[in-house]
């Protein structure tokens, strides 16, 4: 089928065509208006005619510039599309509506270049309204102006609209760019739509377009979106046997993570070495997929093995490297060897989640309670320390219980009493198994007045001590021979309802 011709005075176009059955509707012709005045562009200086290139064709889809230095034609684009990003929402969308416009988009190009600015400065609606009034500016669409609806489509995620799109121009003798057909396939394996994105390829064997290992990538990563990893597998192989593409890492990594979201992380590793081997240098991408995998399997420590090959291959570990392998250490209980990422992490001047930090000082604190033969809990404390000197406020309260009786239990009842009082001033409530380990660790250095402090704390409050509580300073009280101190505080506990096993010494 032959192309419109440009100077047609009118083009009648169906009002609907299928695609796969499903309909779709432009306006029912579009006008050439040959009165045309020429007016200033609003808000926009478009370049001029003569600065637009005069001949466009077509390779492989994609538009030749004629006559015109391609550089200097890229940069006028550049700066139309800083200049659109600059405009207010309000202005951008009276670009499209004012009339003012019609002068300066004189020609298909000019209105072309318009569409794609708006496609590159993220305002595909907008690019699909100036696409509606098409008619008015008197312009007849080519293969360039639907390759980039197709696009805008496609960013809005309206798929179906943008393959009704490729349908039309099919049978209507347009041909489609690869950059947009390449970009539909893509999106419609992101959302796991294998069978439209396969047919897509089939089109593109059909009118010409020759995939290219991105364009096999973009499957590949659909089919193990979908959990379809063999699949995966096996079109990799067939890359590779019968040469339709040279895989490239991408591929690899594609179908590497594939197999680590299903648990087959060891499978990874030999896609892995297979990469290592056709001589393919590997990414942080492709290692922190492994990290990841490994994790996810409960086998952390396989990352430290990740972690030094990727030191072998000089690809430099980045934050979510750290970050994935250091939350694996954590959840599975790991924490000797999560504290040693977390230093390295500090020592290259990474900033660590907060979160994993309080889950890596609960760690430490309960391997040093638990009387572990390793001796954490000065690595719990400096850990703390950090980060209470970056923001304590992301300190919770269960880190901080722990960290408190970490310290009684290490004998720093000073800095235990000064941390109770902490987490009381931020509002925190202290579990009541806290406030006794403090003034059973007070008690036992004979600090009977910071312990009695401690309880005030307790009451002021609003809470009850507990009767161990009561019992421990009764026999603090009773080994100072301070008998009446003794029975005031058992007085006091039976107020409460609460009877002591302790008594005061007579």
């Amino acid at each position: 089928m032959l192309m419109p011709s440009p100077i047609s005075v009118q083009l009648q176009c169906p009002s609907t065509f299928p695609l796969l059955g499903n309909p779709i509707r432009f306006k029912s012709n579009f006008r050439i208006n040959h009165n045309k005045t020429q007016h200033a562009s609003y808000a926009l200086n478009l370049p001029e005619k003569n600065d637009i290139f005069s001949n466009q064709k077509e390779n492989n889809g994609l538009p030749i510039k004629e006559n015109l230095d391609e550089r200097t034609t890229k940069l006028g684009r550049e700066s139309l599309v800083d200049k659109i990003k600059a405009l207010p929402s309000k202005e951008k969308t009276e670009i499209i509506t004012s009339p003012e416009l019609n002068g300066d988009l004189g020609t298909i190009l000019e209105f072309n270049d318009m569409l794609w600015a708006l496609l590159t400065a993220q305002e595909p609606d907008l690019a699909l309204k100036l696409f509606d009034e098409m008619s008015s500016y008197g312009l007849v669409p080519d293969s360039w102006t639907f390759s980039i609806v197709i696009r805008c489509y496609c960013e809005n995620k309206n798929l179906g609209e943008a393959e009704r799109v490729l349908g039309y121009m099919l049978e209507n003798g347009f041909r489609p760019n690869f950059s947009a057909v390449t970009v539909l396939l893509n999106s419609l394996s992101k959302k796991g739509k294998l069978q439209r994105a396969f047919g897509v390829l089939d089109i593109m064997d059909k009118i010409g377009l020759k995939p290219t290992v991105q364009t096999y990538n973009c499957l590949l990563k659909g089919l193990c979106y979908v959990g379809r990893v063999e699949e995966a597998f096996e079109m990799l192989v067939r890359m590779k046997k019968e040469a339709i593409v040279e895989p490239d890492i991408f591929s690899y990594t594609a179908v590497m993570d594939g197999y680590c979201k299903v648990g087959r992380s060891d499978e990874a590793v030999e896609l892995l070495n297979e990469a290592l081997e056709m001589g393919l240098a590997p990414d942080v991408f492709t290692f922190n997929t492994l990290f990841n995998g490994f994790c996810v399997e409960g086998r952390p420590l396989e990352g430290l093995k990740i972690l030094k090959l990727m030191r072998e291959k000089d690809c430099k570990p980045d934050y979510i490297s750290y970050s994935t392998l250091l939350h694996g250490l954590l959840k599975w209980r790991k924490t000797k060897t999560a504290l040693r990422i977390y230093n390295e992490m500090v020592g290259i001047g990474l900033n660590v989640d907060k979160k994993m930090v309080n889950s890596l000082v609960r760690g430490l604190c309960t391997r040093s309670c638990k009387g572990r033969k390793e001796d954490l809990f000065e690595d719990a404390y400096l850990v703390f320390e950090k980060l209470k000197s970056d923001d304590d406020s992301v300190i919770d309260p269960i880190t901080y219980d722990l960290v408190i009786q970490a310290l009684c239990m290490g004998k720093k009842t000073d800095e235990a009493s000064v941390n109770l009082q902490k987490m009381i001033q931020m509002g925190f409530s202290p579990r009541m198994v806290t406030f006794n380990g403090v003034i059973q660790a007070l008690c036992a250095e004979g600090k009977v007045i910071e312990a009695l402090f401690v309880l005030a704390s307790l009451n002021e409050g609003g809470r009850v001590p507990s009767r161990v509580c009561y019992n421990i300073l009764i026999d603090e009280l009773n080994r100072h021979g301070s008998s009446l101190g003794a029975c005031y505080m058992y007085g006091a506990a039976l107020k409460r309802g609460l009877i002591p096993s302790s008594k005061p010494q007579q």
